[in-house]
């Protein structure tokens, strides 16, 4: 009996080993790592509005990709998915963190035009989007300093001047509102710092023209003629020239 039970026991033993070999060799080829496979499913996953099931897949590949080849693209994806998904501070939070960890990285560039396109998107008018307009200009003017060879210039040059534009159009319309409301000296502050920070903006004559008859209603002639004169010599063939000049005229009759 022994005799006949000892085949069948090395039978069964053999059988057990095989079938945990091949188990064995399932679950490895489960957790196979395939990064580019991993990249390409959450970018399909983000084409579909997956955003949640993207980024388990794109923190998997960050945390074991030893090569750190893969990883950048990955930390580059999470940014991206958080655009897609309409929520632009973890955007640029992710943005950052990628120039943080990978500062030298061929696609840093990218990663900081990036953070500020994501404050020019939120530009609606001088109203409404100056405040995402200098945070714009304040992203744009570090891209070009810190990667003065970056393939977005002439984008950005663009953009940089749209930003400036509204800017300086916000500050004109929150002095002329001081200006119509009688505080003068509110008035003053908003339109002397905006012909300091935008000396080329397209209303000068007529920010020079207000800053000379506030002080004039502040009872500061000394001030007022200064603006007015330059007016004059800057602008000397401006409407407002001729307002200035009918002015200055009278005083000195």
């Amino acid at each position: 009996m022994k005799k006949r039970l000892f085949p069948l026991l090395l039978l069964v033993s053999a059988l057990s080993f095989l079938l945990l070999s091949c188990a064995a060799e399932k679950s490895v080829k489960h957790e196979t790592f395939d990064p580019k496979a991993m990249l390409r499913q959450a970018s399909s996953f983000i084409d579909v509005d997956e955003y949640e099931e993207a980024r388990k897949l794109l923190f998997e590949v960050k945390n074991r990709d030893l090569s750190k080849k893969y990883a950048p693209l990955a930390q580059l994806k999470i940014a991206e998915s958080y655009v897609k998904e309409g929520q632009p501070e973890l955007a640029v939070e992710e943005y950052r963190r990628f120039l943080q960890i990978y500062p030298d990285h061929p696609r840093a560039p990218y990663a900081q035009y990036q953070i500020a396109l994501v404050y020019f998107r939120q530009i609606e008018g001088p109203e409404r989007g100056a405040g995402g307009a200098r945070k714009a200009l304040e992203e744009f003017q570090k891209l070009l300093r810190l990667y003065p060879r970056n393939p977005y210039r002439e984008a950005v040059e663009l953009k940089i001047r749209k930003c400036r534009n509204l800017i300086a159009e916000y500050e004109f319309r929150v002095g002329t509102f001081y200006y119509k409301k009688g505080a003068y000296s509110a008035a003053v502050g908003r339109f002397i710092g905006l012909l300091k920070e935008f000396p080329d903006y397209r209303k000068a004559p007529e920010v020079l023209y207000l800053t000379g008859i506030a002080y004039r209603k502040l009872n500061r002639p000394e001030e007022s003629i200064e603006y007015l004169g330059e007016l004059m010599r800057r602008f000397p063939d401006s409407e407002f020239a001729e307002k200035a000049k009918k002015i200055m005229a009278g005083d000195a009759r």
